[in-house]
């Protein structure tokens, strides 16, 4: 049967090039699960997948973890391989466990949805490819890394709508840590939009070593150390520091500062010991909430970074107090000191307020809906007459001594407590922080509900999101993400780590056909295929 289905393969190939046709490609969907329609019931037993390829896998069902997507198997920018999940009324994602890796991204251009993937010895997620979205998934309970992308062979990698919590630990393990190979895939993007990241057991929320990083309308609480880290390539992963330079654009997000030690910077930007960005660095419309009598400061600037910018946020302690806003002593100025900023809110009496700022708005309460409970903070503005309401610069003005390129302006989107983003309407003059006055409350603790997208067969409808599959930003530059090195410099998942688990091999080759072919040999072409099992 393999052989005929080559022959057939390269007879529309020799007729589509004689009479100048296009070769059609023809995509393949495959059901995961125990239903009398599945064609697999575990991943791994999956055929080798090309481009276009839909993989649909049954929800309210566990799975085994340590799935490889093949580096052999690749889809394309326009033909992403799909992996989805299916919910059912009332059912739940498919759930994805175990093993030393639960999925493994090895081949370029997929898109992954609706999953829950959880239970990774190592990692839950681990990224080595390029041109990879995860949306609408929930990544939990890893005891080591949750997402992990690879100092080599890792590319660009966006996150929407994705909850991570429960993993990390320790020093060098985090809920989300990314980086890139700028070699092999230069101007490489993290992207993380509408996640909500909370309740470490270790480590940082998020960590990235990327080329570049745009993280936008995000909620993230509860790291053990930074809530956002963000640094230069690990030089044990072979890449130089002067190969490119960091560059990481923070934008609309909520930074909740507690758990077991809240007592620590929210974010560092610059390096950790093991890696320097000599980057730029540019926070706008961010709403930063530190725990009662804090002392750490919010920023940390660590070893060699370019510029810090900052715009238009809020920042603010629960309970009322005066915060700790930089932390310098560390930091290595590329071309001296360069900070800038406009139009920030800030406790009167906040200790490090950079002194290039201008327009800064000082009082003793920011007016908010709702800073008390950590379960219920409502980072609204409460009022009209909020200190923070008509008073930011949208977009805030260019920093010339070291301009960030391409800045995010377009401020439409406001984070929920929990997974997802809700719209901002410009009222007026833009309000400060990550909320316009006026818009709806974020849901608390809300989380990524099982039903929360719902996946027909062949329709991804997500709620207020069109049903067809989203293409790739064709924006996105060529991307990497890649290793790791932590605080203490320990390269610790640097290497690829394959898991012996992965996916079976093709059970028969599919076949292109050119459109003469499609009239020709149709009949020839439907005899002989069958459906694969």
């Amino acid at each position: 049967m393999r052989a005929t289905s080559i022959q057939l393969a390269t007879f529309a190939s020799t007729v589509s090039l004689v009479l100048g046709l296009p070769l059609l490609a023809h995509a393949e969907t495959y059901r995961v699960g125990t239903s009398d329609t599945a064609d697999y019931r575990q991943l791994d037993e999956l055929p080798a997948l090309e481009p276009g390829d839909l993989v649909l896998i049954e929800g309210s069902t566990d799975y085994d973890g340590g799935v490889v997507f093949d580096s052999d198997w690749d889809g394309t920018t326009a033909m992403p391989i799909v992996i989805r999940g299916l919910v059912a009324d009332g059912g739940t994602r498919p759930r994805i466990s175990g093993g030393m890796n639960t999925i493994e991204l090895q081949g370029d251009h997929y898109v992954l949805e609706n999953l829950d993937i959880t239970g990774g010895s190592r990692r839950c997620v681990f990224h080595h490819a390029h041109d990879i979205t995860i949306r609408d998934s929930v990544v939990h309970d890893c005891p080591a890394q949750g997402i992990l992308g690879a100092d080599n062979d890792s590319g660009s990698l966006t996150l929407e709508r994705v909850e991570v919590h429960h993993a990390g630990g320790g020093t060098f393990d985090h809920q989300i840590y990314m980086a890139t190979d700028e070699v092999a895939y230069p101007g490489s993007v993290f992207r993380m939009i509408g996640c909500w990241v909370h309740d470490a057991n270790g480590g940082n929320s998020v960590k990235s070593r990327a080329e570049r990083n745009e993280i936008f309308f995000n909620w993230i609480e509860g790291g053990y150390y930074h809530e956002l880290e963000l640094i230069g390539p690990d030089p044990s992963g072979g890449i130089d520091e002067d190969q490119a330079r960091e560059d990481s654009d923070v934008v609309g997000n909520v930074f909740v500062k507690r758990g077991m030690n809240e007592n620590f910077a929210v974010v560092r930007f610059g390096g950790d010991g093991t890696g320097q960005s000599l980057g730029r660095y540019r926070f706008a419309f961010n709403t930063v909430i530190v725990a009662p009598g804090a002392t750490a400061a919010i920023f940390r600037l660590f070893s060699g970074l370019e510029s810090v910018e900052m715009h238009s946020n809020v920042f603010a302690m629960r309970g009322g107090g005066s915060p700790n806003l930089l932390r310098e002593v560390e930091a290595e100025w590329v071309r001296g000191r360069l900070v800038a900023g406009t139009n920030n809110w800030v406790p009167t009496g906040s200790t490090n307020v950079p002194p290039e700022w201008t327009g800064t708005i000082t009082g003793s309460d920011p007016g908010l809906v709702d800073l008390g409970a950590l379960a219920t903070i409502d980072a609204r503005p409460a009022t009209m007459t909020s200190p923070v309401v008509d008073v930011g610069l949208a977009p805030p003005p260019a920093f010339t001594a070291s301009p960030f390129t391409s800045p995010r302006e377009l401020i439409d989107q406001s984070p929920v407590h929990g997974v997802g983003t809700t719209p901002r309407p410009l009222v007026g003059t833009i309000d400060l922080g990550a909320y316009e006055h006026g818009t709806a409350p974020p849901p608390s603790d809300a989380g990524l509900t099982p039903d929360a997208a719902v996946f027909a067969d062949d329709a991804f409808v997500p709620p207020g999101v069109d049903g067809a599959v989203l293409p790739v930003d064709a924006a996105v530059p060529p991307g990497v993400d890649g290793g790791r090195a932590d605080a203490a410099g320990s390269n610790v998942d640097a290497g690829a780590g394959a898991s012996s688990a992965g996916c079976g091999c093709r059970a028969s080759t599919r076949e292109g056909r050119g459109a003469m072919v499609i009239t020709l040999g149709l009949g020839l072409a439907v005899s002989l295929r069958r459906r694969r099992r």
